[in-house]
């Protein structure tokens, strides 16, 4: 029965409809005898991800950044959750860096393994725009505003495209407030899941 709930996390027919996880990940979760819950919750999270780089590309061409690695980066930013399980519904950053770890150890390159290590540590260290929306997307996915994190999006994409800050402010409330307005189904799909496999 757990290996049927966590293949429907993964990537089975749900309400809200979501993007499955990606293959790799798949595989990398199934090994790892992954809580469905956590699955659930990396899939809303890779969904969310997948929204916000469809209206980068749309919005802004120009805009240098790695596709997949922000999808990556959100299909796996938890996967130190398999290890410290007590993290998917308490407080602790012990899943951070051996999530980066355990990655690591299953053959992800360094690029993309930092996710699971930087998806909470935005403020605190210089990151990328993949970093960012990695951040972002673990936030908004349950409708949750960070103004801190916001303006340090909209400071980048001002930068990259020389338009004022309050329009790329605006832009970027749009789209949150958007992808915000499904986080109570989003929310009820990971709840759908135990924590324990």
């Amino acid at each position: 029965m757990t290996n049927a709930l966590l293949s429907k996390a993964m990537s089975g027919t749900v309400d809200p409809p979501l993007l499955p996880l990606p293959d790799r990940v798949v595989e990398l979760l199934t090994e790892l005898g992954s809580p469905p819950r956590l699955a659930a919750h990396l899939r809303a999270v890779h969904d969310v991800a997948h929204q916000l780089v469809v209206w980068l590309e749309q919005r802004y061409p120009d805009v240098v950044f790695d596709r997949e690695a922000v999808l990556f980066g959100a299909a796996t930013h938890d996967v130190g959750k398999t290890v410290h399980v007590s993290e998917l519904s308490g407080p602790g950053a012990a899943h951070e860096e051996a999530g980066q770890t355990l990655l690591l150890g299953h053959g992800v390159s360094p690029e993309l393994a930092r996710f699971a290590a930087t998806h909470a540590s935005w403020a605190w260290s210089p990151v990328g725009p993949e970093d960012l929306l990695v951040s972002l997307a673990d936030k908004v996915w349950k409708n949750k505003r960070v103004p801190e994190l916001e303006d340090l999006v909209v400071a980048r994409l001002a930068e990259a495209t020389g338009r004022a800050v309050w329009e790329e402010f605006i832009a970027l409330d749009e789209v949150l407030a958007r992808i915000g307005d499904g986080a109570d189904e989003r929310l009820t799909f990971q709840a759908s899941f135990p924590i324990h496999a």
